[in-house]
């Protein structure tokens, strides 16, 4: 496993972080300690979740019981870490509307949350804790404040930002500095995968300039640009916990990425997310993994160093979405 150093923090990353939004489903809550220890065993010391995760509609799946009996992933994750806290680099996130009106980036939530998510996972401190989505009702300054008060009491080290654009990530780094806050934000999640490069038009530039790291969710969109079986599992009705259709240019994409994969003697993930990690001011991909030996194919694109020609090939596939 090869790391990186996380923005400004001095903290080396794997390259391959472990996500757990669907623990408690795939894998079930039996199945994770052996998904986790895998991990852990490669060299992944970069953990992911939220106090959303695995316990909302929007993981469930036939066969397993409802969001509201399920356990949620930070429980999940927590137990499958105890005795090994301290070997990893843990994120968690609060702030997400969806399934709560009352979620947001308010002083109130976020300390709640933050009391919620160390009980859940069984620690005292949380490592990285993004704002999961700008919260419109909830001045910035008034979020980066909250998570100032945390870093000093020792609660969360770091605050980072999650699925905000370019513009609010520099107006944090702004008030932080104006206000002398101990840390702005040191990295920003986002949405982003060769099939997804809306993060290039701004939100990379940004980062680069200011030393931030972006850390991408979903860099195989939806599982088809690791293998193309994914298709023929949404033909017969089995998309991933719901996930988007697939357009016919998007497909076309797929096809060839697996043509350019198998000349090179590769798997589709191994240059989907070899790439994505080639690209400026990533540090880490976030995974989900069902098995320990998808674990294991997901980690080996850490080690793989695609060439110039290579990357400037897959880059062409989507060029059209960069500009």
């Amino acid at each position: 496993m090869k790391y990186s150093v996380l923005g400004p923090t001095g903290i080396r990353v794997s390259k391959v972080c472990l996500g757990s939004a669907t623990f408690g489903v795939a894998p079930s809550s039996q199945d994770a300690d052996g998904v986790v220890g895998a991990a852990l065993d490669l060299g992944i010391n970069f953990f992911d979740t939220a106090d959303v995760y695995g316990s909302t509609p929007t993981f469930d799946r036939p066969g397993f019981p409802p969001a509201s009996q399920r356990e949620s992933a930070e429980e999940i994750l927590g137990r499958a870490l105890a005795g090994r806290r301290d070997e990893v680099v843990l994120a968690t996130k609060s702030g997400e509307r969806r399934f709560d009106p009352d979620a947001g980036l308010s002083r109130r939530y976020v300390i709640q949350q933050v009391e919620q998510s160390l009980r859940r996972l069984r620690t005292d401190h949380i490592d990285v804790y993004y704002g999961h989505f700008p919260d419109p009702h909830t001045p910035l300054d008034q979020t980066l404040a909250v998570y100032d008060d945390l870093i000093r009491q020792g609660k969360i080290r770091y605050a980072a930002l999650s699925n905000h654009p370019a513009w609010q990530m520099t107006e944090a780094l702004w008030i932080a500095d104006d206000r002398r806050l101990v840390s702005g934000p040191v990295a920003a999640q986002v949405m982003y995968s060769l099939l997804d490069r809306n993060a290039e038009k701004e939100l990379a530039a940004a980062c680069t300039r200011f030393g931030l790291s972006i850390v991408p969710y979903a860099p195989l969109h939806g599982g088809i640009l690791a293998d193309l079986s994914v298709l023929d599992r949404e033909i017969a009705g089995g998309k991933r916990f719901g996930g988007p259709g697939y357009s016919e240019a998007e497909i076309a994409v797929a096809r060839e990425l697996d043509r350019l994969a198998r000349e090179w003697g590769l798997g589709m993930q191994q240059v989907s997310l070899a790439w994505l990690l080639s690209r400026p001011a990533v540090a880490s991909v976030i995974v989900g993994a069902e098995t320990p030996g998808e674990v294991r194919a997901n980690a080996s694109a850490a080690d793989i160093e695609l060439t110039a020609e290579q990357l400037d090939a897959v880059s062409a596939l989507t060029a059209d979405l960069a500009s």
